[in-house]
């Protein structure tokens, strides 16, 4: 089996040294261990030091296009690049290495189809307890949603499999993190989480500027998730809290109709009669969103089966191609073709393949 390890980055070049020479080339249970380096548009050395310290492979993004975007784009280089597994990690060198043969050992064993790597966060010697009290809160909500028992959702370590990989879908440009295990979760794929180490920190998180920032947009990426993985749910319990208003204020009315005349007592009968209205066409919306997300299931499920024949038919032609013209050596299918030649392989690493 081959294993790729992808790393997205923006302008990691003081940290990617250091990341890259920690990853391991041998892993329990895989034949081949590959790097895989997703430059998101940096404009410092990020990408000669990826070649410099022995990257297989660099796909580089024309601008910053945001974390959740060089995620996807890693994934799809990676099953192009015949990966059977994919651990994804973070360039600021935040995870322990070490820890990657535990992060697959539930694939390898066929437990899991994605496995997440839980910080301790209860005894984060770098987390505030505001942080600390957050990311339980946020963990707690999306094991809701998600209906998977994850301990720290916005992990960014973690494994996928083959069919994981293929299912992965990121609609957000704020972050994967949240958006893949509620995907997972919808989706009967095994998700599970081991515990693992992490490094000190080397500099602040780039992904959002203040707590407050991060709080409103993973609150929006978790209910836009729900809501396209559960419309009918979202819509009913809308629906539901406006048609309460409305019984509520009928009642009202009726009660001060039978006391007295119910004069003075109109406003009650009108604003229950548009609330009453406006819960039946959220009931409404809830079922042809149910609809369309029937049709999404379907397109998903379409899309996956044709990236799969896609990635079969390209290994195929390009070991085909490459054993006529070197049948002694396979390299592995679908590498990208990289305009500039890779500098040597440093030391601990193989020469980048071309």
């Amino acid at each position: 089996m081959r294993l790729v390890i992808q790393i997205p980055c923006l302008n990691e070049a003081a940290t990617l040294g250091e990341t890259l020479s920690a990853l391991p080339r041998q892993v329990e249970g895989f034949s081949e261990v590959l790097w895989l380096v997703i430059d998101d548009g940096s404009t410092d050395d990020t990408v000669d030091v990826a070649w410099t310290h022995g990257a297989d492979a660099v796909v580089s993004l024309t601008q910053n296009k945001g974390l959740a975007v060089a995620f996807a784009t890693g994934v799809d280089a990676a099953l192009r690049m015949g990966a059977d597994v994919i651990v994804n990690t973070d360039g600021d060198n935040q995870y322990n290495a070490a820890d990657i043969s535990r992060l697959t050992e539930p694939i390898v064993a066929s437990r899991a189809d994605l496995v997440i790597g839980s910080r301790d966060i209860r005894n984060h010697p770098e987390f505030s307890p505001l942080k600390k009290r957050l990311q339980r809160l946020g963990s707690w909500t999306v094991r809701q949603a998600s209906a998977t028992d994850v301990a720290d959702v916005t992990s960014g370590f973690r494994a996928y499999n083959r069919e994981a990989a293929l299912a992965a879908n990121v609609v957000s440009r704020f972050t994967y993190t949240l958006e893949t295990v509620i995907q997972a979760g919808k989706s009967d794929l095994a998700v599970t989480d081991v515990p693992v180490r992490v490094n000190p920190t080397t500099r602040p998180s780039r992904l959002f500027k203040s707590k407050r920032q991060y709080v409103r947009r993973a609150a929006g990426t978790i209910v836009r998730v729900y809501a396209m993985h559960e419309p009918l749910r979202v819509f009913a319990v809308l629906a539901a809290g406006f048609a309460a208003v409305g019984v509520f204020l009928f009642a009202r009315f009726g009660w001060f109709l039978v006391t007295s005349d119910g004069s003075g007592h109109v406003q009650s009968l009108i604003i229950g009669a548009v609330a009453l209205l406006v819960a039946m066409q959220l009931l409404m919306l809830g079922v042809l969103a149910d609809l369309l997300r029937a049709n999404r299931v379907i397109a998903e499920r379409t899309l996956r089966r044709v990236r799969a024949i896609e990635l079969d038919v390209g290994t195929l032609t390009s070991d085909k191609r490459v054993a006529e013209e070197n049948p002694a050596r396979l390299e592995p299918a679908g590498f990208p073709e990289q305009e500039a030649p890779p500098p040597p392989a440093a030391p601990g690493g193989s020469a980048a393949t071309r």
